[in-house]
């Protein structure tokens, strides 16, 4: 079966002062259609580089990736931006909600973008994450954890095939760390979803279907 996103010969470098820093080296790697992989590593190795590769927002210096037999760096800007938007979802550590928007209007915007009006749809999925007491609620009257629940629903509301998350619960207690894996997971194996996490906690990431360890610029099969 082809994956849903596959990935080949992923090279990518930094320059600090007169080094240059490999990052990513010769990277391979496939992930399914309803598969939960989590990207683990030391701090610098390279996963929210090869995270925001995959998902088509950081250009590698050589290599392809293909979503759905789509080749994302071949494409224009603004097709590959309407593919992001309309088949992949994005939770990033700090949850980019609006200051000035209600929690019901944060998760409708990606919606809104596509022209979309999908009101009962983003009600449902704030009911889904056990926010639907806090529709009305702005992100300053709401929790950490309540915040990051409201950017998943967000990240959900066009109903895309595949959702990538860099360090959810990397400004969260234990506890909300756990509760918010522990959601993704539940939420992308109910619509058949592919998530791609990455995670400094290894308890964590066991939790999905995959780990994939970054060492030195290269993946480590855990």
């Amino acid at each position: 079966m082809t994956p849903r996103l596959m990935a080949r010969g992923l090279r990518r470098s930094f320059r600090i002062g007169g080094t240059s820093i490999e990052v990513l080296r010769s990277v391979d790697i496939d992930i399914a259609a309803g598969e939960s992989v989590f990207l683990c590593g030391a701090s610098g190795a390279g996963k929210t580089t090869l995270l925001y590769t995959l998902a088509g927002l950081e250009t590698p210096e050589a290599g392809t990736v293909e979503f759905e037999s789509q080749s994302l760096y071949e494409m224009s800007g603004n097709t590959l931006a309407r593919l992001r938007n309309k088949h992949m979802g994005f939770v990033f550590q700090s949850y980019f909600l609006l200051p000035e928007l209600t929690a019901l209007e944060n998760v409708l915007l990606p919606a809104l973008i596509r022209g979309k009006s999908e009101l009962a749809r983003g009600r449902d999925l704030l009911e889904r994450v056990g926010l639907f007491g806090r529709l009305d609620h702005l992100p300053s009257e709401l929790s950490g954890g309540e915040q990051q629940r409201v950017a998943i629903a967000r990240s959900l509301i066009n109903d895309p095939a595949i959702l990538f998350a860099d360090e959810p619960t990397g400004n969260l207690d234990s506890k909300n760390g756990e509760v918010i894996i522990n959601l993704l997971l539940d939420l992308s194996r109910a619509d058949g979803r592919s998530l791609v996490v990455v995670t400094h906690d290894e308890n964590l990431a066991r939790r999905g279907d995959r780990l994939v360890r970054i060492v030195d610029g290269r993946l480590a099969l855990s």
